[in-house]
């Protein structure tokens, strides 16, 4: 435990360092490249749009100095630790980088938002095959590798699917990854929730003496710290696409990890409620023609319908440790 502790403390006080230099240069980036953005596209979403038309001069790309963070000092710590389960580290490491590099792409966009009348960045399309694309060599993995074939639910019992657990880890790392970036929205949000349930699974992995699988997770949690400390309304950076889509791919891994998925789905509760309502709105639109509320997901509803950020935010955070508390619960009924 004093181990972890200060693994926590020492990822915080590096981030914390990093982050005011690293604002500075994204804050350079854009305004070196603004020049680019005089001309913007017509939104498909002008509601949305307009309730964040005061983030527009804030910089994205935060999640980039905590991923590297994290690369470094976990992959650091497992170099010098003999007793570390390389083969899930490695798991972590990939979905983390693979994943933020994807993410990076449209951040990217973000600070040069338009060139030669071409939008940068992947199209929807493109981005969700190679989502599922990255998605299924990490559930690979972690079948073949970590040797995960199983599901356990609390009340139901142990459920072995074999090759079928591939394309299911599969789905769940791709569904959070976006939810977690739809997520994104609103300061201190989605860094906010994510702390709640990371500190659900560090419970749980504590519990069960997954020391390499705690490590991360502490690691991780003192650099969201440093992160949530500049992100908090009124925000000063943004997580960005590359922070987003690795931090939900990479908490869906941690929960396919500990072999809870309907833990994992109570944990996330906030993540899952949020990507239903966006769901909810497409599946209106193309077979009710019409929405089902003036804008989703549903936290910007609650903005437009005029509730002020921080109260949707604290509100959403105390939802969130009723469902981390809960699905904590439910994990360790099932010991």
């Amino acid at each position: 435990m004093t181990e972890l502790l200060g693994l926590v403390l020492l990822s915080f006080a590096l981030t914390s360092i990093c982050m005011v230099p690293f604002i500075d240069f994204l804050y350079y980036l854009k305004r070196k490249f603004q020049i680019y953005s005089s001309e913007i596209k017509k939104s498909e979403t002008p509601i949305h749009d307009k309730l964040m038309k005061s983030d527009i001069k804030i910089p994205s790309g935060g999640g980039v100095l905590i991923i590297i963070v994290l690369i470094l000092l976990a992959g650091g710590y497992g170099l010098f630790n003999p007793q570390k389960d390389l083969i899930t580290l490695n798991i972590l490491l990939f979905t983390l980088a693979s994943f933020g590099v994807l993410g990076l792409i449209d951040d990217i966009k973000l600070i040069m938002t338009k060139r030669s009348g071409k939008f940068l960045g992947l199209g929807k399309k493109i981005m969700l095959f190679v989502q599922f694309l990255l998605a299924f060599v990490i559930a690979t993995a972690l079948y073949y590798m970590a040797g995960i074939n199983n599901i356990y639910i609390s009340g139901f019992g142990n459920f072995v699917i074999d090759f079928w657990y591939i394309p299911l880890a599969a789905f769940i790392i791709v569904s959070f990854a976006n939810a977690y970036n739809i997520s994104d929205g609103l300061d201190g949000l989605s860094a906010g929730l994510l702390l709640i349930c990371l500190f659900a699974f560090l419970a749980l992995t504590s519990r069960s003496l997954d020391l390499t699988l705690a490590s991360f997770i502490g690691i991780w949690i003192g650099a969201l710290f440093a992160f949530l400390y500049f992100n908090i309304w009124p925000a000063r950076i943004f997580l960005g696409d590359a922070g987003s889509f690795a931090f939900g791919a990479t908490l869906a891994v941690v929960g396919l990890l500990t072999g809870k998925i309907l833990a994992l789905a109570i944990i996330g509760g906030m993540f899952v409620i949020i990507v239903a309502s966006s769901l909810l709105q497409i599946l209106s639109k193309k077979f009710l023609k019409r929405k089902i509320l003036p804008v989703s997901p549903i936290h910007m509803y609650f903005k437009y319908v005029g509730w002020e950020e921080p109260k949707i935010v604290t509100r959403f955070w105390l939802a969130q440790g009723l469902f981390a508390i809960f699905g904590l619960w439910i994990a360790l009924l099932s010991r």
